[in-house]
């Protein structure tokens, strides 16, 4: 049954605006998502959330995720746009916000098999980045993105945001860089990392499936010892003044050249 929420101390309230900051998400292994449309998507995938707040919507979709939370007995709650605004923090909030079971899957229970790409990234410190890569690996159908040592939460108002909905068709796993190459090396699966002193251009080589992506940090690149343990190290042309791509850029200028060799079934 939905209720109704008009209170700004309501004890509820309080507690979901909690979830804008990491701590409280890790505690309590919940994050927010925001938007008919990141919701939808999260809907088609079979994921509800565990509640759903709105302002009285009337959009179709709005009533079609409220008809879907009603009838799994979800929690459905009506309260009023400034409410809405403060668990969001944005001025001008979506017309919906949904809280959902966090999505984190234990790298034991990744099946390599599942897809022939996958990206993996190091040290990712820009939410934008990481929900752009999220929505490439969905665009070229990789399994997941497992990220590596101290990456941005995933989880973050700004990162659910930029992934576009991308977070909820795509698998997510964190991981250390040691606890990775132990399980990498357990079965079949190809390194692929980037580099500005790689001598193989990105085009040059034929990649083995399944493959495994490596992006490193937005403004320090690889570690040296992350890159000696890469299977193969490629880099793509820059014949302007500019020295590299953005980190989003360039895993999905690399992710389509993956993507485009299996297709070709090179």
């Amino acid at each position: 049954m939905a209720r109704e929420i008009t209170g700004f101390s309501n004890p509820l309230v309080k507690r979901v605006r909690s979830l804008r900051e990491k701590k409280f998400r890790k505690a309590e292994g919940l994050f927010l998502a925001e938007g008919l449309r990141i919701l939808t998507e999260a809907r088609e995938e079979g994921v509800l959330p565990e509640m759903l707040f709105h302002a009285g919507s009337t959009h179709p979709l709005a009533a079609d995720l409220i008809a879907a939370m009603e009838a799994a007995g979800g929690d459905v709650i009506e309260t009023t746009p400034d409410i809405l605004s403060k668990i969001s923090g944005k001025d001008n909030p979506q017309a919906v916000v949904g809280v959902y079971r966090d999505r984190l899957t234990p790298l034991a229970k990744l099946d390599r098999s599942r897809a022939d790409i996958w990206i993996v990234a190091q040290s990712l410190r820009d939410p934008g980045n990481l929900g752009t890569i999220l929505r490439t690996g969905d665009a070229v159908g990789a399994g997941g993105l497992i990220l590596i040592d101290d990456c941005v939460d995933p989880f973050s108002v700004e990162s659910v945001r930029a992934s576009m909905g991308a977070l909820f068709t795509q698998s997510i796993t964190q991981a250390r860089w040691g606890e990775f190459m132990h399980w990498l090396r357990q079965g079949p699966g190809e390194l692929i990392g980037t580099s500005l002193k790689a001598t193989h251009d990105y085009q040059e080589p034929r990649y083995q499936s399944p493959s495994f992506l490596l992006v490193g940090n937005e403004a320090q690149g690889l570690p040296e010892s992350y890159e000696a343990e890469c299977d193969l190290l490629v880099k793509m042309p820059m014949l302007g003044k500019a020295d590299s791509l953005n980190a989003a850029v360039a895993c999905a200028v690399m992710a389509y050249e993956l993507l485009n060799q299996k297709r070709a079934g090179k």
